[in-house]
């Protein structure tokens, strides 16, 4: 094994890349193994007072167990393996903002069945829906990003 030190700079960055390469993978093949690649699945998960297919929920608690226990391991770690410290996101109150934006993206994904780490994954099946909701996603962004940058105090969420 290498000391540290010998480490370069370029060699961190290959291996920044292969575990988020690694992690995405991982990502997407639970996605897929788990049906939030079929919408269809998904609106029948969020038709509470309809046909309500409550499979899902195993899934969203599975992701809160490994959420939780990654934030348990991140405090007892003084740094990442691979960066100088942790890249963590501020903590801001919750605001309009916030509901809004959490009404906006709740309702997309309620009518289309797909939210963005699903709709990447389901980038691979090739289906035309699919293609169509990550270009209107990405358009979003960008004009939301064009718009903030437009406002006093531009921000960048």
């Amino acid at each position: 094994m290498m000391h540290p030190a010998r480490i370069s700079s370029a060699q961190i960055l290959v291996a920044q890349v292969l575990v988020a390469l690694l992690a995405g993978a991982v990502f997407g093949l639970g996605l897929s193994l788990s049906g939030m690649l079929d919408p269809a699945r998904v609106r029948g998960f969020l038709d509470v007072a309809g046909d309500w297919d409550p499979s899902l929920a195993f899934v969203l608690g599975g992701a809160v167990a490994v959420a939780f226990a990654a934030m348990v391991l991140r405090r007892r770690l003084r740094r990442p393996a691979f960066a100088a410290e942790f890249h963590l996101p501020a903590t801001t109150p919750i605001d309009t903002r916030l509901i809004l934006g959490s009404a906006i993206f709740g309702a997309g994904w309620g009518m289309a069945g797909l939210c963005p780490g699903p709709a990447l994954a389901a980038l691979s099946l090739g289906l035309a829906p699919v293609v169509l909701f990550v270009a209107a996603m990405l358009a979003g962004m960008v004009i939301h990003d064009r718009l903030a940058a437009r406002q006093p105090g531009g921000s960048r969420s």
